[in-house]
């Protein structure tokens, strides 16, 4: 247990990440309820090992770090376990069977669809691993090159690169798209 001074310290330095933070892991989930699994367990994490923190380092980058091993690891112990009933095929089922008259709207859904159209989610989705993170970190959670190589544990000039070469895959992805919405023009 924290003592009051270093909890006082761990409120400072590690909540105001927390909107960056489940962005991160509702992209890397792409479920809403596991993206706020994954947070609170990183959070917990944080505050149980925040003594071992060093303080006037950069803490989003040591959270980003903890989301991240928290990910792989979960991601891990799941492979290895027994399959398990699947949400979706239940949620279809009830779907069949539920009054066509009912209307379930889901708001988070909704507000989280409509950030980016689904042409650009999709080749988002599509991008390999260390692409679609660097992209994200950077362009959408707004990290700076050293941020997300600290985050990374990989040179800056990686991050450059991953990042120019994910930004020219999504620009030939998203071609056609772009030339649709007038942001590109035909040659």
């Amino acid at each position: 247990m924290l003592n009051e001074e270093l909890r006082k310290q761990f409120e400072k330095e590690a909540i105001p990440h927390m909107d960056a933070i489940y962005n991160y892991a509702q992209r890397m989930c792409n479920d809403p309820d596991e993206a706020e699994d994954l947070v609170q367990e990183t959070y917990l994490k944080a505050y149980r090992f925040f003594d071992k923190f060093e303080i006037g380092t950069n803490c989003k980058a040591w959270l980003f770090r903890i989301l991240k091993n928290t990910f792989i690891n979960k991601y891990r112990k799941d492979t290895k376990e027994p399959e398990k009933v699947d949400y979706g095929s239940i949620e279809e089922f009830y779907e069949l069977i539920r009054d066509t008259n009912s209307n379930s709207i889901n708001l988070e859904d909704t507000i989280f669809e409509n950030v980016f159209d689904d042409e650009v989610s999709n080749a988002l989705q599509r991008l390999p691993d260390e692409f679609r993170t660097v992209i994200i970190l950077c362009d959408i959670e707004g990290m700076t090159y050293e941020e997300i190589a600290e985050f990374l544990d990989c040179p800056i000039g990686t991050v450059r690169s991953r990042l120019h070469r994910a930004r020219n895959v999504l620009a030939t992805t998203l071609l056609e798209y772009a030339k649709s919405k007038g942001f590109a023009k035909d040659n």
